[in-house]
């Protein structure tokens, strides 16, 4: 898509700081953290969000989960993280490419209201 943002991500005309990269995911750390480790995980692939994301996006999806844990643990996160994908205008989804954020840190997470 051609005015995405973690399009242009995946395409190295936007610099992030990345974590984790295979030929189908990629995972970068939140340019604006909500807790100690922020991570999002994107698919490659333009999806525009859960609601749009079909059957054959299933093993993409299986795979943010699956590599959740090790991208969590590997940012500093070993006793455990939440994932969370905001969809659409009621979940708040701020930019329009499926993205999960991985949030922890050595404290519990709580409620997500404040910035650290």
């Amino acid at each position: 898509m051609i005015d995405c943002l973690f399009c242009k991500i995946v395409a190295g005309k936007i610099p992030a700081k990345v974590v984790y990269e295979d030929e189908d995911i990629l995972a970068f750390n939140d340019i604006n953290p909500l807790r100690a480790v922020h991570v999002l995980v994107i698919p490659k692939k333009h999806i525009t969000s859960l609601a749009t994301a079909s059957a054959e996006d299933v093993l993409v999806l299986g795979k943010i989960l699956a590599k959740a844990n090790e991208i969590a643990v590997g940012q500093g996160s070993p006793d455990g993280f939440r994932v969370i994908i905001n969809t659409g205008r009621v979940g708040q989804q701020e930019v329009l490419h499926l993205h999960a954020h991985i949030v922890g840190g050595a404290e519990p997470v709580g409620p997500m209201l404040k910035r650290i």
